[in-house]
């Protein structure tokens, strides 16, 4: 593939990411405010519970289903060639395998990455 080519196409990907963005920030200004309406005082009051964890709805590829339950499993925190080891892969490929669907479980939220000097750990939140 030309390298001219390949630009095309990511600009052409930008601008269509920034016009979807754009839409969808149009959408939310259009949105009516809502009129406060008082209310009396109901006869029995409503408890509310809050969920103990709210996690957001993300869509997984399958390997990254199996990278987040390997996360779980270990709670104290595990490195990617421990979790591509746990996984089934190569000791050499191992780290290499995991690192993709780890960097984009980090970017959603799902886990936590911690480094501490040449050593990172994820964590799942």
């Amino acid at each position: 593939m030309k390298i001219s080519h390949k630009r095309k196409v990511q600009l052409k990907l930008q601008k269509h990411i920034k016009a979807a963005k754009s839409a969808s920030a149009v959408v939310a200004k259009k949105e009516a405010p809502v009129k406060a309406v008082k209310a009396e005082k109901p006869a029995v009051e409503q408890k509310v519970e809050a969920p103990a964890k709210v996690v957001a709805e993300v869509s997984l590829t399958p390997k990254q289903q199996q990278v987040l339950d390997i996360v779980r499993e270990n709670a104290e925190g595990i490195n990617p060639k421990g979790i591509g080891l746990a996984a089934g892969q190569e000791d050499s490929k191992a780290a290499s395998w995991a690192t993709g669907a780890l960097k984009k479980l980090a970017e959603e939220g799902v886990v936590e990455r911690i480094q501490s000097g040449n050593k990172v750990l994820y964590k799942a939140l």
